[in-house]
């Protein structure tokens, strides 16, 4: 889709500044080159500075969101931020339930307290389509009552939801909450089943289906995303929730088939139904588009068609890394 500079930028001397926590991880870095296209200047705070820009290319303040003084800092002279720190593998947050619970509530509590005391003007908060997991409804939206949480992931992206409106009804300060569909695309987790399907393909070993695969989901285009999560700064977006979801129902199979039509001839497999197994819902991103001209562009087939280009390149790259160490410092 076409930039929309005016639509996204106020009318300022100053050229716009937004610190995007988490901004050197996967949906935060697009975030990023998606900012810079828009003509505003991003500032990055995360752990780590970012394997995804050159040193120096982006200014980067390193820290932790459980410092309030260090996101005090990382906040100065910004007129925005997009919040996208947190622990976002729910296998993570079963496993560590007390670290996920600190970075996703505290953590997110932590950024509205430094944007408060800064002056900033928006904090746009990318949170889930996972929170409509337990409501009874099968077509959801903005809209839809909330059912209370099953999942302690989903628990804390709530959690930072109702900070967000309080924060406003409290303190005046504007929001924007995005729930985010399950992002895919180059510079993805590997534990993800995009990647984990497409790894597996080259790797030549069969793909595996739990059941007949007919379970779907709505997979985003992370650079589609991205687009979304910057025109979260809009006029119009303030104090304003927008679903951010793809619009292709998806099926377990046909990711198998279109990684397998993509990387090559590889066999699938499928195993015994998982009981319980979460079918999926149809989330409606009506509102993302009617106000903030926004939706999913890119189709499923040829996203995955981009990350297997970035995945093969970044191999030969790692390839062309180890071939320059000398062999006697190799395993046999």
């Amino acid at each position: 889709a076409p930039l929309v500079r005016t639509a996204v930028l106020p009318r300022r001397e100053q050229r716009m500044r937004v610190l995007v926590t988490g901004g050197t991880g996967f949906i935060g870095s697009h975030v990023v080159d998606r900012l810079r296209e828009h003509g505003v200047t991003p500032r990055i705070f995360d752990l780590v500075r970012s394997p995804h820009h050159p040193a120096g290319e982006v200014e980067t303040f390193l820290g932790s969101l459980m410092d309030p003084e260090a996101l005090r800092l990382a906040m100065a002279g910004c007129h925005a931020v997009v919040h996208l720190a947190a622990v976002a593998d729910v296998r993570d947050v079963h496993a560590e339930p007390s670290y996920a619970e600190n970075i996703n509530t505290r953590g997110t509590l932590n950024v509205l307290e430094a944007a408060r005391r800064a002056g900033i003007g928006r904090v746009v908060y990318g949170s889930t389509t996972w929170v409509y997991s337990d409501c009874p409804q099968r077509e959801v939206d903005e809209d839809t009552a909330i059912a209370a949480p099953s999942h302690l992931y989903t628990a804390t992206k709530l959690a930072g939801e109702t900070y967000c409106y309080s924060y406003s009804g409290l303190y005046d300060l504007s929001y924007t909450i995005l729930r985010f569909g399950i992002p895919y695309g180059p510079r993805a987790r590997d534990g993800a089943v995009v990647p984990i399907f497409v790894r597996k393909a080259m790797n030549g070993e069969p793909l595996t289906v739990a059941g007949d695969g007919q379970q779907f989901r709505k997979f985003v285009y992370v650079e589609d995303l991205a687009e979304g999560v910057v025109r979260g700064l809009m006029p119009v977006a303030r104090n304003r929730v927008y679903n951010l979801d793809g619009r292709e129902r998806v099926s377990i199979l046909q990711i198998a088939e279109t990684v397998r039509d993509t990387v090559g001839d590889v066999e699938i497999e499928h195993t015994p139904a998982r009981p319980g197994d979460f079918g999926g819902k149809e989330v409606s991103s009506v509102r993302a588009e009617e106000e903030l001209g926004w939706t999913a562009s890119t189709p499923f087939s040829e996203g995955v068609a981009r990350y297997v280009d970035w995945y093969r390149a970044r191999t030969a790259g790692l390839e062309e890394t180890w071939a320059c160490v000398d062999p006697i410092l190799l395993p046999a």
